[in-house]
Protein backbone atom coordinates (compact mmCIF):
# COMPACT_ATOMS: atom_id res chain seq x y z
CA UNK A 1 0.00 0.00 0.00
CA UNK A 2 2.51 2.59 0.82
CA UNK A 3 4.80 1.56 -2.21
CA UNK A 4 1.63 2.10 -4.23
CA UNK A 5 0.94 5.85 -2.42
CA UNK A 6 4.80 6.49 -3.43
CA UNK A 7 4.62 5.59 -6.60
CA UNK A 8 1.60 7.74 -7.69
CA UNK A 9 3.13 11.03 -5.64
CA UNK A 10 6.24 10.63 -8.09
CA UNK A 11 4.02 9.77 -10.95
CA UNK A 12 2.02 13.38 -10.00
CA UNK A 13 5.37 15.27 -9.26
CA UNK A 14 6.67 14.35 -12.48
CA UNK A 15 2.91 15.41 -14.23
CA UNK A 16 3.26 18.87 -12.69
CA UNK A 17 6.73 19.35 -13.60
CA UNK A 18 5.83 18.31 -17.05
CA UNK A 19 3.36 21.08 -17.33
CA UNK A 20 5.68 23.45 -15.98
CA UNK A 21 8.15 23.37 -18.95
CA UNK A 22 5.24 22.67 -21.50
CA UNK A 23 4.81 25.93 -20.17
CA UNK A 24 7.75 28.09 -19.95
CA UNK A 25 9.67 25.94 -22.97
CA UNK A 26 6.70 24.97 -25.30
CA UNK A 27 8.98 22.69 -27.27
CA UNK A 28 6.74 20.19 -30.10
CA UNK A 29 7.34 17.70 -27.67
CA UNK A 30 4.88 19.10 -25.39
CA UNK A 31 1.90 19.66 -28.63
CA UNK A 32 0.31 16.05 -27.19
CA UNK A 33 -0.07 16.78 -23.70
CA UNK A 34 -1.50 20.67 -23.75
CA UNK A 35 -5.02 21.92 -24.20
CA UNK A 36 -6.14 22.42 -27.91
CA UNK A 37 -6.00 26.07 -29.30
CA UNK A 38 -8.68 28.23 -29.27
CA UNK A 39 -10.84 28.50 -32.55
CA UNK A 40 -9.66 32.41 -33.91
CA UNK A 41 -12.40 35.09 -32.89
CA UNK A 42 -14.82 35.67 -35.29
CA UNK A 43 -15.96 39.45 -34.05
CA UNK A 44 -14.39 42.45 -35.87
CA UNK A 45 -14.05 45.76 -34.84
CA UNK A 46 -16.27 48.88 -36.29
CA UNK A 47 -16.50 52.11 -36.26
CA UNK A 48 -19.40 53.29 -34.90
CA UNK A 49 -22.08 55.10 -37.10
CA UNK A 50 -23.87 58.61 -36.33
CA UNK A 51 -27.71 57.41 -35.66
CA UNK A 52 -30.19 57.97 -38.83
CA UNK A 53 -27.87 57.16 -41.47
CA UNK A 54 -29.93 56.23 -44.66
CA UNK A 55 -27.56 54.64 -47.37
CA UNK A 56 -30.56 54.41 -50.21
CA UNK A 57 -32.46 57.73 -49.50
CA UNK A 58 -35.60 58.10 -51.85
CA UNK A 59 -35.38 60.35 -54.95
CA UNK A 60 -36.37 63.76 -54.26
CA UNK A 61 -39.27 65.43 -56.50
CA UNK A 62 -37.61 67.69 -58.79
CA UNK A 63 -38.57 71.57 -57.46
CA UNK A 64 -41.50 74.21 -59.02
CA UNK A 65 -39.96 76.09 -61.36
CA UNK A 66 -39.25 79.31 -59.52
CA UNK A 67 -41.81 81.44 -61.42
CA UNK A 68 -43.05 83.14 -57.70
CA UNK A 69 -40.25 85.19 -57.13
CA UNK A 70 -39.74 83.62 -54.18
CA UNK A 71 -36.43 85.92 -52.31
CA UNK A 72 -39.51 88.69 -52.61
CA UNK A 73 -40.33 89.49 -49.16
CA UNK A 74 -42.48 91.69 -47.38
CA UNK A 75 -41.44 95.11 -46.81
CA UNK A 76 -40.88 96.32 -42.89
CA UNK A 77 -43.33 98.25 -41.50
CA UNK A 78 -41.83 101.22 -38.95
CA UNK A 79 -40.50 99.48 -36.28
CA UNK A 80 -41.83 100.13 -32.51
CA UNK A 81 -39.39 101.29 -29.93
CA UNK A 82 -37.84 98.12 -28.34
CA UNK A 83 -39.64 96.68 -25.38
CA UNK A 84 -42.84 98.77 -26.67
CA UNK A 85 -44.50 95.69 -29.23
CA UNK A 86 -48.44 96.57 -30.52
CA UNK A 87 -50.75 94.92 -29.04
CA UNK A 88 -52.04 91.99 -30.14
CA UNK A 89 -49.00 91.53 -32.42
CA UNK A 90 -47.30 88.65 -32.91
CA UNK A 91 -44.64 90.48 -31.51
CA UNK A 92 -46.47 91.44 -28.45
CA UNK A 93 -47.20 87.77 -27.76
CA UNK A 94 -43.39 86.76 -28.53
CA UNK A 95 -42.94 89.62 -25.31
CA UNK A 96 -45.28 88.45 -23.14
CA UNK A 97 -43.87 84.50 -23.24
CA UNK A 98 -40.56 86.36 -22.49
CA UNK A 99 -38.34 85.21 -25.01
CA UNK A 100 -38.11 85.13 -28.62
CA UNK A 101 -37.91 81.27 -29.33
CA UNK A 102 -35.60 80.32 -32.37
CA UNK A 103 -35.66 76.59 -33.98
CA UNK A 104 -31.42 75.98 -35.52
CA UNK A 105 -29.11 72.70 -35.38
CA UNK A 106 -25.64 72.50 -33.65
CA UNK A 107 -23.86 70.25 -36.47
CA UNK A 108 -23.39 73.45 -38.49
CA UNK A 109 -20.09 74.74 -37.31
CA UNK A 110 -19.83 78.48 -37.70
CA UNK A 111 -23.73 78.99 -38.10
CA UNK A 112 -24.87 77.37 -35.42
CA UNK A 113 -22.70 74.74 -33.06
CA UNK A 114 -22.91 74.79 -29.30
CA UNK A 115 -19.26 75.63 -27.97
CA UNK A 116 -17.46 72.84 -26.37
CA UNK A 117 -15.93 75.14 -23.51
CA UNK A 118 -18.78 77.60 -23.16
CA UNK A 119 -21.37 74.85 -23.99
CA UNK A 120 -23.47 78.08 -25.65
CA UNK A 121 -25.02 78.14 -28.71
CA UNK A 122 -22.89 80.52 -30.95
CA UNK A 123 -22.74 81.24 -34.57
CA UNK A 124 -23.28 83.32 -37.47
CA UNK A 125 -27.42 82.13 -37.30
CA UNK A 126 -27.33 82.80 -33.92
CA UNK A 127 -26.21 86.24 -33.73
CA UNK A 128 -28.81 87.01 -36.52
CA UNK A 129 -31.26 85.51 -34.44
CA UNK A 130 -30.12 88.14 -31.65
CA UNK A 131 -30.53 90.99 -33.11
CA UNK A 132 -34.51 89.87 -33.86
CA UNK A 133 -34.73 89.52 -29.95
CA UNK A 134 -32.48 93.16 -29.27
CA UNK A 135 -35.34 94.63 -31.54
CA UNK A 136 -38.05 92.99 -28.98
CA UNK A 137 -36.39 93.26 -25.50
CA UNK A 138 -33.88 95.58 -26.44
CA UNK A 139 -31.81 92.43 -25.00
CA UNK A 140 -30.40 90.28 -27.32
CA UNK A 141 -29.75 87.47 -25.00
CA UNK A 142 -33.72 86.78 -24.28
CA UNK A 143 -33.81 83.45 -26.97
CA UNK A 144 -34.45 80.14 -26.34
CA UNK A 145 -33.09 77.63 -28.78
CA UNK A 146 -34.77 74.62 -30.21
CA UNK A 147 -32.58 72.03 -31.77
CA UNK A 148 -34.09 70.38 -34.69
CA UNK A 149 -32.74 68.61 -37.61
CA UNK A 150 -33.36 69.71 -41.19
CA UNK A 151 -36.21 67.75 -41.49
CA UNK A 152 -38.16 69.04 -38.30
CA UNK A 153 -37.90 73.00 -39.41
CA UNK A 154 -40.78 73.01 -41.34
CA UNK A 155 -43.11 70.98 -38.90
CA UNK A 156 -41.97 72.93 -35.96
CA UNK A 157 -43.08 76.23 -37.12
CA UNK A 158 -46.49 74.74 -38.51
CA UNK A 159 -47.04 73.40 -35.21
CA UNK A 160 -45.95 77.19 -33.48
CA UNK A 161 -43.13 75.51 -31.41
CA UNK A 162 -40.96 77.92 -32.37
CA UNK A 163 -41.08 81.58 -32.95
CA UNK A 164 -38.43 81.60 -36.14
CA UNK A 165 -36.25 79.45 -37.76
CA UNK A 166 -32.59 80.72 -38.45
CA UNK A 167 -30.89 77.18 -39.77
CA UNK A 168 -29.11 78.20 -43.04
CA UNK A 169 -32.57 77.44 -44.49
CA UNK A 170 -32.96 78.22 -48.31
CA UNK A 171 -35.52 79.87 -49.77
CA UNK A 172 -37.35 78.32 -52.56
CA UNK A 173 -41.51 78.35 -54.17
CA UNK A 174 -42.15 74.79 -52.96
CA UNK A 175 -41.10 75.89 -49.54
CA UNK A 176 -43.02 79.18 -50.08
CA UNK A 177 -46.10 76.88 -49.92
CA UNK A 178 -45.65 75.81 -46.04
CA UNK A 179 -43.59 78.84 -44.64
CA UNK A 180 -43.29 82.47 -44.78
CA UNK A 181 -39.59 83.96 -45.58
CA UNK A 182 -38.02 87.14 -44.39
CA UNK A 183 -35.50 89.00 -47.29
CA UNK A 184 -31.95 86.94 -47.71
CA UNK A 185 -29.66 87.12 -45.21
CA UNK A 186 -27.09 85.68 -46.79
CA UNK A 187 -26.51 83.95 -50.10
CA UNK A 188 -24.11 80.71 -50.32
CA UNK A 189 -23.09 78.30 -53.27
CA UNK A 190 -23.37 74.69 -53.27
CA UNK A 191 -19.81 72.67 -53.75
CA UNK A 192 -18.09 69.75 -52.50
CA UNK A 193 -15.98 68.37 -49.90
CA UNK A 194 -13.38 65.91 -50.24
CA UNK A 195 -10.13 64.51 -48.71
CA UNK A 196 -7.33 65.87 -49.73
CA UNK A 197 -5.28 64.30 -52.17
CA UNK A 198 -8.72 62.11 -53.37
CA UNK A 199 -9.61 62.46 -57.03
CA UNK A 200 -12.56 64.18 -56.57
CA UNK A 201 -12.38 67.78 -58.29
CA UNK A 202 -15.86 68.33 -59.63
CA UNK A 203 -19.20 67.17 -59.69
CA UNK A 204 -18.26 64.90 -62.60
CA UNK A 205 -16.33 63.12 -60.40
CA UNK A 206 -19.09 62.05 -58.16
CA UNK A 207 -20.23 59.70 -60.58
CA UNK A 208 -20.44 56.31 -58.46
CA UNK A 209 -18.95 57.79 -55.33
CA UNK A 210 -20.60 57.83 -52.02
CA UNK A 211 -22.02 61.31 -51.36
CA UNK A 212 -23.09 62.53 -48.03
CA UNK A 213 -25.93 64.88 -47.60
CA UNK A 214 -28.26 65.60 -44.80
CA UNK A 215 -31.88 65.09 -44.90
CA UNK A 216 -34.57 68.08 -45.65
CA UNK A 217 -32.19 70.19 -47.55
CA UNK A 218 -31.92 71.16 -51.21
CA UNK A 219 -28.97 69.56 -51.57
CA UNK A 220 -29.90 66.44 -52.22
CA UNK A 221 -32.27 66.98 -54.69
CA UNK A 222 -29.89 68.39 -56.93
CA UNK A 223 -27.47 65.94 -56.30
CA UNK A 224 -29.76 63.37 -57.47
CA UNK A 225 -31.10 65.45 -60.81
CA UNK A 226 -27.17 66.85 -62.09
CA UNK A 227 -25.16 63.36 -60.81
CA UNK A 228 -27.92 60.39 -61.10
CA UNK A 229 -24.53 57.94 -60.78
CA UNK A 230 -23.51 59.07 -57.80
CA UNK A 231 -24.27 56.81 -54.34
CA UNK A 232 -25.79 59.47 -51.86
CA UNK A 233 -26.16 58.77 -48.46
CA UNK A 234 -28.76 61.05 -46.12
CA UNK A 235 -27.81 61.88 -42.15
CA UNK A 236 -29.62 63.97 -39.56
CA UNK A 237 -26.81 66.67 -39.34
CA UNK A 238 -24.25 68.14 -41.33
CA UNK A 239 -21.88 66.97 -38.69
CA UNK A 240 -22.41 63.20 -39.20
CA UNK A 241 -20.76 63.73 -43.08
CA UNK A 242 -17.77 64.59 -41.63
CA UNK A 243 -17.81 61.87 -39.46
CA UNK A 244 -18.33 59.50 -42.41
CA UNK A 245 -15.98 61.10 -44.00
CA UNK A 246 -13.37 60.75 -41.23
CA UNK A 247 -14.25 56.60 -41.13
CA UNK A 248 -13.91 55.83 -44.76
CA UNK A 249 -17.92 55.50 -45.14
CA UNK A 250 -18.16 58.34 -47.72
CA UNK A 251 -16.02 59.28 -50.18
CA UNK A 252 -17.37 63.41 -50.50
CA UNK A 253 -20.17 65.63 -48.99
CA UNK A 254 -22.02 68.21 -50.92
CA UNK A 255 -23.56 71.19 -49.69
CA UNK A 256 -23.69 74.96 -48.87
CA UNK A 257 -20.21 76.41 -48.89
CA UNK A 258 -20.56 77.93 -45.93
CA UNK A 259 -21.56 75.22 -44.46
CA UNK A 260 -18.94 72.57 -45.78
CA UNK A 261 -16.30 76.00 -44.03
CA UNK A 262 -17.38 74.75 -41.15
CA UNK A 263 -16.74 71.26 -41.38
CA UNK A 264 -13.37 71.64 -43.21
CA UNK A 265 -12.64 73.83 -40.24
CA UNK A 266 -12.50 70.81 -38.06
CA UNK A 267 -10.49 68.51 -39.73
CA UNK A 268 -7.13 69.53 -42.10
CA UNK A 269 -7.65 66.61 -44.09
CA UNK A 270 -10.94 68.16 -46.09
CA UNK A 271 -10.85 70.62 -48.09
CA UNK A 272 -13.76 72.37 -50.72
CA UNK A 273 -13.30 71.90 -54.44
CA UNK A 274 -15.59 72.34 -57.50
CA UNK A 275 -17.32 75.54 -59.44
CA UNK A 276 -20.46 76.63 -57.38
CA UNK A 277 -23.84 74.30 -58.51
CA UNK A 278 -26.24 76.39 -57.48
CA UNK A 279 -26.64 79.50 -55.46
CA UNK A 280 -28.45 79.06 -52.15
CA UNK A 281 -30.03 82.21 -50.81
CA UNK A 282 -30.96 82.00 -47.37
CA UNK A 283 -34.22 83.20 -45.02
CA UNK A 284 -35.58 83.23 -41.59
CA UNK A 285 -38.38 80.81 -41.33
CA UNK A 286 -41.37 82.36 -40.18
CA UNK A 287 -45.33 80.96 -39.59
CA UNK A 288 -47.28 81.67 -42.82
CA UNK A 289 -50.06 83.56 -40.52
CA UNK A 290 -48.21 85.91 -38.88
CA UNK A 291 -47.03 88.57 -41.65
CA UNK A 292 -46.73 91.03 -39.21
CA UNK A 293 -43.43 88.99 -37.68
CA UNK A 294 -42.57 88.62 -41.15
CA UNK A 295 -42.49 92.66 -41.65
CA UNK A 296 -41.22 93.23 -38.21
CA UNK A 297 -38.27 90.63 -38.98
CA UNK A 298 -37.63 92.61 -42.49
CA UNK A 299 -37.09 95.89 -40.39
CA UNK A 300 -34.33 94.28 -38.24
CA UNK A 301 -32.61 93.10 -41.35
CA UNK A 302 -32.85 96.37 -42.97
CA UNK A 303 -31.72 97.59 -39.89
CA UNK A 304 -28.18 95.24 -39.94
CA UNK A 305 -27.98 95.86 -43.22
CA UNK A 306 -27.28 99.56 -42.85
CA UNK A 307 -25.78 100.29 -39.19
CA UNK A 308 -22.45 97.65 -40.15
CA UNK A 309 -24.14 94.68 -37.62
CA UNK A 310 -24.40 92.62 -40.29
CA UNK A 311 -20.59 92.96 -41.92
CA UNK A 312 -19.58 92.87 -38.01
CA UNK A 313 -21.19 89.47 -37.33
CA UNK A 314 -19.75 88.31 -41.18
CA UNK A 315 -16.46 88.74 -39.97
CA UNK A 316 -16.65 87.25 -36.83
CA UNK A 317 -17.61 84.02 -37.62
CA UNK A 318 -17.21 83.54 -41.50
CA UNK A 319 -14.15 85.88 -42.88
CA UNK A 320 -11.81 83.83 -41.65
CA UNK A 321 -12.28 80.51 -44.29
CA UNK A 322 -14.69 82.63 -46.55
CA UNK A 323 -12.08 85.79 -47.04
CA UNK A 324 -14.16 89.71 -46.76
CA UNK A 325 -16.85 90.27 -46.27
CA UNK A 326 -19.45 90.68 -49.03
CA UNK A 327 -21.90 93.12 -49.11
CA UNK A 328 -25.34 91.91 -47.67
CA UNK A 329 -27.65 90.84 -49.92
CA UNK A 330 -29.96 93.68 -51.03
CA UNK A 331 -33.50 93.19 -50.13
CA UNK A 332 -36.25 92.34 -52.29
CA UNK A 333 -39.87 93.30 -51.22
CA UNK A 334 -43.21 92.66 -52.75
CA UNK A 335 -46.62 94.13 -51.89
Amino acid sequence: MTTTLRRRDRLRRYAIAAAVVCATVATAACSDIHAPDSPPPTATATDPLPPGVDWTPAKEPAPAVDSCNATASLPPDPMPPRSQMPPGSSMDAIARQGVLTVGLDIGSNLFSFRDPITGNVEGFDVDIAREVARDIFGDPNRVAFRILTADERFTALENRQVDLVVNTLSITCDRLADVAFSTVYYEASQRILALRGSPIESIEDLSGKRVCVARGTTSIGRLQRQVPAAKLVSVTTWADCLVLMQQGQVDATSTDDAILAGLASQDPYVHIVGESLSTEPYGIGINRDEPDLVRFVNGTLARIRADGTWFSIYNRWLSNPLGQAPYPPPATYRQ
